[in-house]
């Protein structure tokens, strides 16, 4: 069986071991002569599984009884307009830092349900960092402060938590969920995609602390889109296969050492990368060094030609999607968790080559 390297930005690389785990299960799940896509939700197996996967999302983030977590659909997508619907009132004030494309479609539906303030935006720099706390000018008295964790398209990522001085965050960690350890004690909610860091497309993974939900309205809120009514139970058919995957590459986390391992790997699979690319100016890195992403490398080649001819010749060594997002452009290298140090070091050999015989 042939894989190759991919560095997908998403829906991204699995682990291989999952894979081929789901691979082994997929017609006969646990002897029941059927696979889990063709068991009830209600059932005592599947019911298992997503208690499993609280369990193991629990333990990785050290979360207490103190929060609750679901498993949604729609993407981070609906929990664009999803937040803002259950917390943020007409005449309510929410501030947006808006560090990338994605933040800038959560501002937009959040300005249908009240007001929003950016209380810090690169946008006029074309995204190329985000900010450090003293660059954040939060208004008076906002329902809670929403960031994007770690920006696909830019490349570029928060080090760390913003300080906001006891406000909740609200975070969509789509693409460096469970990358690294963080507070949850600073958060109210967090939303993040599987399709990643944790799994397929399909699911999202939503983790609300209690004394936060409690503060949704919800008044004029159709039923299936109030947290509230997720949090009591399993309430429609859910994701049941994807949320099975999620499980799965949980426990693999967990086998490998948890956030504190990955957060590790991780710093070292980006330090091996962007080495290469600040060796000369052959290769210039898109945002500021600062703000980099350990998941998404970003960079230029000194022509659009070049560039074209790199993606394509990468192909012939089985690297694969690395074009940069079509609105920006250039070479993007995407370093999930799944993303073995083997591919990274390919490729790095693959950049010196590149550099030798077209610099």
């Amino acid at each position: 069986m042939k894989r190759v390297h991919n560095f997908s930005a998403g829906p991204a690389t699995l682990p291989l071991e999952v894979l081929q785990k789901a691979q082994q299960e997929l017609s006969n799940f646990q002897d029941m002569g059927r696979s889990v896509m063709e068991i009830s939700h209600r059932s005592a197996q599947y019911t298992e599984i997503d208690r499993q996967a609280k369990a193991r999302l629990r333990d990785l983030l050290g979360l207490g009884d103190d929060f609750e977590i679901m498993f949604l659909q729609g993407g981070a997508s609906s929990q664009f307009m999803m937040v803002p619907f259950n917390f943020l009132d007409e005449g309510q004030t929410a501030d947006y830092i808006d560090t990338g494309r994605w933040s800038n479609k959560a501002i937009r539906e959040a300005s249908i349900f009240g007001n929003v303030h950016r209380p810090f935006s690169s946008s006029e720099s074309g995204y190329d960092r985000v900010p450090t706390d003293d660059e954040l000018n939060f208004s008076d008295d906002p329902a809670y402060v929403h960031f994007t964790s770690n920006n696909t398209v830019a490349g570029t990522q928060f080090p760390k938590e913003p300080e906001t001085n006891g406000i909740p965050l609200v975070c969509d960690a789509s693409s460096d969920f469970l990358s690294k350890p963080i507070d949850v004690n600073r958060y109210g909610l967090i939303y993040a995609g599987a399709q990643k860091n944790i799994g397929p497309a399909g699911v999202t993974v939503v983790i609300i602390r209690k004394d936060f939900l409690k503060k949704a309205d919800p008044e004029g809120v159709p039923t299936i889109l109030q947290y509230q009514t997720h949090a009591e139970k399993i309430f429609n058919t859910p994701p049941t296969f994807n949320v099975y995957m999620v499980n799965l590459v949980l426990e693999w986390i967990q086998d490998k050492g948890g956030l504190d391992y990955f957060e590790s790997f991780n710093k070292e699979k980006a330090k091996l990368l962007y080495d290469e690319i600040d060796r000369d100016d052959f290769y210039r890195g898109a945002v500021k060094k600062e703000s980099r992403s350990l998941m998404n490398a970003t960079f230029r080649l000194p022509s659009e030609e070049l560039e074209a001819k790199f993606l394509s010749e990468a192909e012939q060594q089985d690297l694969y999607t690395l074009k940069g997002h079509r609105s920006v452009g250039g070479i993007r290298a995407s370093m999930y968790n799944a993303c073995p140090m083997e591919s990274v070091e390919t490729l790095v050999d693959f950049m010196k080559d590149f550099r030798n015989n077209n610099g």
